[in-house]
């Protein structure tokens, strides 16, 4: 059951997340070096909570992460899109792809859907990415996609004692940046 928008670009599908996509989630939180960044590995059970989460915030916020699937084969690549937990710094597009589909610009090409969904869709004013200091690949990401570094921010509890620097872009900057994109 589709319980929000699907977004479709030219290698993935954007939807929200699905009872069938856990196992593959629950295989990336495990995953030391790709959670490094985004709460850290965690167990199977703590991964169950954070896929509630992100499928629940589709309820109460409107929008949340997108499951991201390989169009091709159907396999699950990742979790990314428009986020904003109670107490967030801004809105934001986050992003994270499982190791064994790191490398291969999904994360980009997903990315680029998001932003668009979170400006025409959703109609926010700024995009915002929380990225910590030390997260090159993702601050490679980001500039990429046309944010600048705006300098250090907080996020909540509990995870208010992590570095973290937001990278913004007005809407605007977005719409003129979108023309010269191609995933």
């Amino acid at each position: 059951m589709l319980n929000g928008p699907l977004l479709v670009t030219e290698r993935l599908i954007l939807r929200p997340p699905a009872a069938e996509d856990f196992d593959a989630f629950a295989e990336m939180c495990a995953e030391e070096e790709t959670m490094r960044f985004i709460g850290g590995a965690c167990p199977r059970s703590a991964a169950w909570r954070q896929w509630c989460t992100l499928a629940g915030a589709w309820h109460i916020r409107g929008f949340s992460m997108f499951s991201v699937v390989e169009r091709d084969t159907g396999l699950w690549v990742g979790r990314l899109g428009p986020w904003e937990p109670d107490g967030w710094p801004a809105p934001e597009i986050g992003y994270g792809v499982s190791a064994r589909f790191a490398g291969k610009g999904y994360a980009f090409e997903g990315s680029v859907a998001a932003c668009d969904f979170a400006v025409e869709f959703l109609k926010w004013p700024e995009l915002m990415h929380s990225i910590d200091p030390a997260n090159t690949r993702s601050q490679a990401l980001a500039k990429r996609l046309g944010a600048t570094n705006s300098g250090p921010t907080r996020l909540p509890a509990p995870f208010e004692d992590a570095p973290v620097d937001a990278w913004t872009q007005s809407a605007d900057a977005w719409r003129s940046k979108r023309h010269e994109l191609r995933p």
